[in-house]
C-alpha cells in the first residue's frame, strides 16, 4: 500500500491553490475538472492517497471550494470509475445526473465519473472527508442500477453503512499498520463493503456473489463481537443466534481467521484489556475490573489467559509496561 502526503502548508503562498488543483486532480484517478475557490490566493488543504490495489483511498481536508466536471473533460480523459465521498466535517453540494443532494457530516454519497457534475464544498472553515475511487469493473451491481443512487444521501450511522464508515475510518487513521502487500487484500474488503452499502439502498443483495455476501456477514458479525465484548455471555451460539444463522454456519465464516469463533473473541476481549492495562491514565483501575470489563468475571482465569498470550501475568505487564511514571 502506497501512500503520499500533500499539504499546501509547505509550499509558498502563491503556489498553494495551484499546486492543490494539480494534486486533487491526480488524485480523483486523473479525471480533469475545473477547480476554483474564492479563498485561491491563501488557500489551506491536505491530502493522503492510499493506493489499494485498484481502488485510491484519500483522506482530505480543505477550505471551501467548487469542482465542475464538464463533457469535454469526460471526452479528454474518463477513468470510469465510482467516486465516493464519506464526510466528516462541513457541508458539500453535488448535482449529477438532473439531481442534487447536500452531504452532511456522517453520510456518503457517490458521484460517476462518466457524468458531468458540480460539486461545493460549502464548510465556512476547514472541511474534512474521506474520499475513494473504485473502478467500475469491480462493482458486481448492474451499473443501470447504481445509477439511481447518484447524489442520494447514504447514512454512515447505521447499518452496513458504519461498517464501511468504520472501516474507512480504521484505515486512514491506522497506516502505519499496513504494509504494500496489504493493498490487494483491503481493496478485496473495501469493494464489499461499498457493494454491500449500494446495495442495501437499492435492496439488490440477493444478486450479490455468495462470497461478497460471505465476507459482508463476516464483517457484521465482527463489528457486532467487538461492540459486546463486555458481555461474559458473549458465545458463538449467542453471535450465531443475533444474525439467525447456526453455529457451524458461523464456525465456517472464520475459517479464513485461522482460528475458531471462541478463539477471536478471548484474543479481541485480551487486546482490549492489555491496552487498558498499558494505558497511564488507568493505572489506578484495579487488573480485576478491566478484566471484567472485558468480558472475565473470573481474574484467575483472565490472569491464565493473559499470562498464555502475552508471556506475563497482567499485573506484571502493567508494571513493566507503565514502570514507575505516574498515574494522569
Amino acid at each position: 500500500m502506497i501512500e503520499t502526503v500533500f499539504r499546501t502548508d509547505a509550499v509558498p503562498v502563491a503556489d498553494r491553490f495551484d499546486l492543490w488543483r494539480e494534486v486533487l486532480t491526480k488524485t480523483k484517478a486523473a479525471a480533469p475538472a475545473e477547480i476554483s475557490s474564492d479563498h485561491a490566493d491563501d488557500y489551506w488543504a491536505e491530502i493522503r492517497l492510499m493506493r489499494l490495489g485498484a481502488a485510491r483511498v484519500w483522506p482530505a481536508g480543505m477550505r471551501p471550494m467548487r469542482m465542475c466536471r464538464t463533457p469535454r473533460m469526460i471526452r479528454q480523459c474518463d477513468p470510469e470509475v465510482y467516486h465516493l465521498t464519506y464526510a466528516l466535517r462541513g457541508t458539500k453540494g453535488i448535482v449529477q445526473a438532473g439531481r442534487e443532494g447536500t452531504l452532511t457530516p456522517q453520510e456518503m454519497h457517490i458521484v460517476d465519473s462518466s457524468r458531468p457534475y458540480e460539486v461545493h464544498v460549502l464548510a465556512p472553515g476547514r472541511a474534512r472527508a474521506v474520499g475513494l475511487e473504485i473502478p467500475k469493473r469491480l462493482l458486481p451491481l448492474p451499473l443501470d442500477r447504481v445509477d439511481r443512487l447518484l447524489t442520494r444521501r447514504l447514512s454512515g450511522r447505521d447499518g452496513v453503512g458504519a461498517l464501511l464508515a468504520g472501516f474507512l475510518t480504521r484505515l486512514t487513521e491506522d497506516t502505519g499498520s499496513y504494509g504494500p502487500a496489504d493493498g490487494p487484500r483491503l481493496e478485496t474488503v473495501l469493494v464489499d463493503l461499498v457493494t454491500a452499502v449500494l446495495a442495501h439502498h437499492l435492496d439488490h443483495e440477493a444478486a450479490l456473489p455468495p462470497e461478497t455476501r460471505q465476507r459482508n456477514l463476516a464483517l457484521r458479525v465482527q463489528a457486532f463481537i467487538r461492540q459486546h465484548l463486555g458481555d461474559p455471555e458473549l458465545t458463538p451460539s449467542a453471535v450465531a443466534a443475533a444474525h439467525h444463522i447456526s453455529v457451524s454456519y458461523l464456525h465456517r465464516l472464520f475459517r479464513t481467521q485461522d482460528t475458531t469463533v471462541a478463539a477471536w473473541i478471548r484474543r479481541q476481549r485480551l487486546e482490549r484489556a492489555r491496552r487498558e492495562l498499558a494505558d497511564p491514565a488507568q493505572r489506578a483501575v484495579p487488573v480485576h475490573r478491566i478484566a471484567a470489563r472485558w468480558g472475565f468475571p473470573h481474574h484467575a482465569a483472565f490472569t491464565r489467559a493473559f499470562r498464555a498470550t502475552y508471556g506475563l501475568p497482567p499485573s506484571d505487564y502493567r508494571h513493566e509496561t507503565l514502570g514507575a511514571s505516574p498515574a494522569r
